[in-house]
């Protein structure tokens, strides 16, 4: 693609690049080592979310790279810059997580920002961790230049005494401890051998959900989320996800002519599929949000409903995402869900090309058992169900994704915060056929809407995974299994009915039918509602306390601005 040819007469780049007036902004790119040719060129944001926090990221700066040459060899002018990350495995279990999803909105703001107040024409974006992903996606969205994700991809599994192993094992090995069935020194053997290289955690969680996303959706070239971090094929997505975006400046295909409703529905089917993280209820309408497009929890979960489970994928299975990309990568599992007829072939994908033109190629591979024909799934319903009824008016998730029972009721106990829970879990002071009950972990109660894999881990850990459930106006982990409800809304703190229920009231969770209810009747809940009173946190300043401020509900993805509906102008437009 020869950019020579690209007019900036309507590209944001004009602003800091054209006429005599700019010759101050023109400076200080020279300044930077630019030609005036390669001023003269589109200027293209490479945003990744490098960092030394985690495994997921460490890699990015690198892949960056690659990506800067294909932009560059197509005529284009990359500038690369980074934003933040916070790593859910390491802020797991305590007061770090707070920050989790506070960051998914501090990393699209980031990257806006800096597109925004440096005019770049185009944005290409990595990521690798939970929040990174859909973050970046957003971004994107909001933005509505041309554009391409790309993922960090997978780290390796690990291998301890003769089996795979992820990190999933490690949280549930914690659980094992605590009750005396393995010792100090095996504990440490797991921690040791589970993450043996760069890399997002390996299992269907929910990185490795929303990569699937970001191919499903069309942001993502495909193959290119599939391929493991440490594997070097990896730079050629990479540079051909930089002369891409060339391209796509050429032909104006921006992110709202790919993410359209009937996007976000392929996107919605592959997490099923898939037996993905509960979290992409959450994201899904995020990035809905930021094209305008009204698509929350309720409208996920149709889709949930009427998707098979075909993805033999751990949490809930056997394979970790390495082996779906041997097998032959998220377009086979597209494929399959396509010639059955649950994707729309006909959206638009950043290759230039619709979804069915992408998979016209793709053949079936009869020599693996990790992603099953659409017409001979797992199980005929999806790896994920939206539930609603009196304790969750605005509906909850839950993953059933390797689940035999479907079905749960027995008496409550109730817990204000995942600490007091995860300590009564560590002491077995719970009661087999219990609910657990953690509330005032929503977006705005927590505030943060904490991730519970700690307490839910340990449960598993202690051979408990079925024989009690755990509700929460918070989140779980796509590394979470067992009868876990999360996204229970309206949260607690804005008076929800699981602010309202006390120890001892009967609950009953379907997963069948997808209703959740408390025994209790509308006129019991009144009268309780009369006597509740509000909770504060102790997050009175700082980023936390600015995010309850405006955070909306778990129902339409917890976003915190009015979205694209309300937009007056459009970046990719001044």
């Amino acid at each position: 693609m020869d950019a020579k040819v690209i007019s900036k007469a309507k590209l944001p780049s004009r602003y800091v690049t054209v006429g005599p007036a700019r010759a101050p902004h023109r400076s200080y790119l020279y300044a930077m080592g630019l030609s005036a040719a390669e001023i003269a060129q589109p200027l293209v944001g490479v945003a990744s979310c490098w960092n030394e926090a985690a495994p997921c990221n460490i890699s990015l700066m690198r892949q960056a790279q690659v990506v800067k040459k294909g932009v560059a060899a197509a005529n284009g002018t990359p500038r690369e810059f980074c934003t933040i990350t916070v790593t859910d495995g390491i802020a797991m279990g305590h007061q770090g997580m707070k920050s989790s999803l506070v960051s998914r909105e501090v990393i699209a703001d980031s990257v806006e920002l800096t597109m925004r107040g440096h005019c770049y024409d185009a944005l290409v974006g990595l990521a690798g961790c939970d929040k990174s992903l859909p973050g970046m996606m957003m971004a994107m969205v909001r933005l509505n230049v041309p554009s391409i994700f790309i993922y960090g991809g997978s780290i390796l599994p690990g291998s301890y005494r003769g089996r795979q192993i992820t990190v999933q094992d490690v949280f549930e090995a914690v659980g094992q401890h605590s009750v005396g069935t393995i010792g100090d020194a095996e504990l440490l053997e797991i921690e040791q051998a589970a993450c043996p290289s760069a890399g997002s955690c390996g299992a269907q969680f929910t990185a490795n959900t929303m990569a699937t996303v970001a191919e499903a959706i069309g942001l993502a070239l495909p193959y290119s989320c599939g391929a493991p971090a440490p594997y070097e094929m990896r730079d050629r997505f990479n540079f051909a996800s930089g002369e891409k975006i060339m391209e796509l400046i050429a032909k104006n295909i921006r992110p709202r002519d790919i993410v359209t409703l009937k996007a976000l529905e392929n996107a919605a089917t592959v997490v099923s599929a898939t037996g993905g993280s509960t979290n992409a209820a959450l994201h899904l309408p995020a990035i809905a949000h930021e094209a305008g497009i009204k698509f929350d929890l309720f409208d996920v979960a149709k889709i949930f409903e009427k998707t098979p489970y075909i993805a033999d994928l751990k949490p809930g299975g056997k394979y970790v995402a390495k082996d779906m990309f041997e097998a032959g990568g998220i377009p086979l599992l597209m494929k399959t869900l396509l010639d059955h007829g649950y994707l729309h072939g006909d959206c638009l994908t950043v290759t230039g090309r619709t979804l069915a033109e992408n998979m016209e190629h793709v053949a079936w591979n009869e020599h693996q058992d990790v992603v099953r024909p659409a017409n001979r799934p797992i199980t005929q319903t999806g790896g994920v169900v939206g539930l609603k009824g009196n304790l969750a008016p605005e509906g909850a998730i839950v993953k059933v994704a390797g689940m035999a029972e479907l079905k749960f009721s027995g008496p409550a106990r109730c817990f204000d915060s995942e600490e007091e829970c995860f300590e009564a879990v560590t002491h077995r002071n719970y009661r087999e056929g219990e609910v657990l009950v953690i509330r005032y972990e929503g977006p705005r109660g927590g505030p943060g809407m904490r991730e519970m894999l700690s307490t839910t881990a340990a449960l598993y850990g202690q051979g408990m995974g079925g024989k009690v459930a755990l509700i929460t106006d918070g989140r779980f982990s796509g590394a979470t299994r067992g009868f876990c409800i999360g996204h229970v809304g309206p949260e607690a703190a804005v008076g929800g009915p699981i602010g309202l229920i006390l120890d001892g009231d009967v609950i009953s969770i379907d997963a069948v039918n997808g209703t959740i209810e408390v025994a209790l009747t509308d006129a019991e809940l009144a009268a309780r509602a009369k006597t509740w009173k509000a909770r504060t946190t102790d997050y009175q300043s700082g980023a936390i306390w600015k995010y309850a401020q405006t955070v909306g509900s778990a129902r339409d993805g917890a976003v915190t601005h009015p979205g694209g509906a309300k937009e007056t102008h459009c970046y990719a437009d001044i």
